[in-house]
């Protein structure tokens, strides 16, 4: 049984990682993806949204990190992927999952659903191009609009050569909106002998414990849940009671500080704001925070009142 924290753009990046895993019970990140377009990219881009690279591959407290590459072109993709092997990177994702309408425009993401047989070349290309030791792996949604190519879409990712499966049991039409369609995962794990790991809609320990006997995968992918409970991987291990406030704070306040020490200083506040928002639903205390420095744009300032 692993727990995997979701790629997830402009939240968990590379700070929230080192945070989270800090906090035990992760056993994988999956990071944001890499956009391929037509050219073999740099070193320096790579390091840019993955610099885990430069660390084995690992966070600090040395949990692996997958890069996630979301492109059409499946000889692009595959030199990407190549490249990526190179530098170091434990495992190579492919994103058949974002809805966000700009990507989808371009031809990346879950619009690609609508193709499996484009989704096959993809995967089976990039397999090629990648060492036998390090895991293709593959995420993907239910469909566009509706579900009619799911178990097309599964099949073509298994028979591309991927080692491993996840699926975001929603459509792209679906966005976020719940409830995830757990069922269907039951549906494509008897479609499929390629280990598949279950993602969507997960907050708390009992609903960990729900997915996995509705979906049958003993393997979670958890997103939003670990961002507004950042203990939430290491309870469902371990057991316990919630993280009370007084020892989460000075985790807000580490990744402040790696925030301010990483981005541009005026993007940090904001950093830091957005990720106040979301605990507020878990912590009471992160709304009264939040409500203070929402109109605070000096971050002397803010970090002082983090330290109140």
């Amino acid at each position: 049984m692993r727990l995997f924290l979701a790629p997830m753009e402009g939240l968990a990046d590379a700070v929230m990682r080192d945070v989270l895993t800090r906090l035990g019970g992760i056993d994988l990140c999956v990071a944001e993806f890499v956009r391929v377009t037509h050219h073999l990219l740099s070193e320096r881009v790579l390091l840019r949204t993955v610099p885990e690279l430069a660390n084995g591959g690992c966070t600090p407290a040395g949990v692996p990190v997958r890069l996630q590459l979301l492109g059409s072109d499946p000889v692009c993709l595959a030199e990407n992927a190549a490249q990526a092997a190179e530098l170091g990177a434990p495992g190579i994702d492919l994103n058949f999952g974002c809805p966000a309408p700009t990507v989808n425009r371009h031809g990346g993401g879950a619009v690609l659903l609508a193709e499996p047989e484009r989704i096959h070349a993809i995967v089976a290309a990039a397999r090629r191009a990648v060492p036998e030791g390090v895991p293709v792996t593959a995420k993907m949604r239910l469909g566009l609009e509706d579900t009619s190519l799911a178990l097309d879409c599964a099949r073509a990712i298994e028979a591309g050569g991927a080692d491993e499966l996840t699926v975001h049991a929603r459509t792209r039409a679906d966005r976020y909106r719940p409830p995830a369609r757990w069922e269907w995962l039951a549906r494509i794990r008897e479609e499929v002998a390629l280990p598949l790991v279950a993602n969507g809609d997960v907050w708390t320990p009992g609903d960990w414990e729900k997915i996995r006997q509705v979906s049958g995968c003993g393997d979670v992918m958890i997103g939003r849940g670990l961002i507004i409970r950042p203990d939430l991987a290491r309870r469902i291990k371990s057991g316990g009671e919630p993280m009370p406030w007084r020892e989460l704070l000075p985790v807000v306040e580490a990744y402040y500080a790696l925030v301010r020490a990483r981005v541009d200083p005026r993007h940090a506040p904001g950093r830091l704001k957005q990720w106040l928002g979301m605990l507020a639903s878990a912590y009471p205390e992160a709304e009264e925070l939040h409500r203070r420095l929402r109109a605070e744009r000096d971050a002397e300032e803010l970090a002082r009142r983090l330290r109140e």
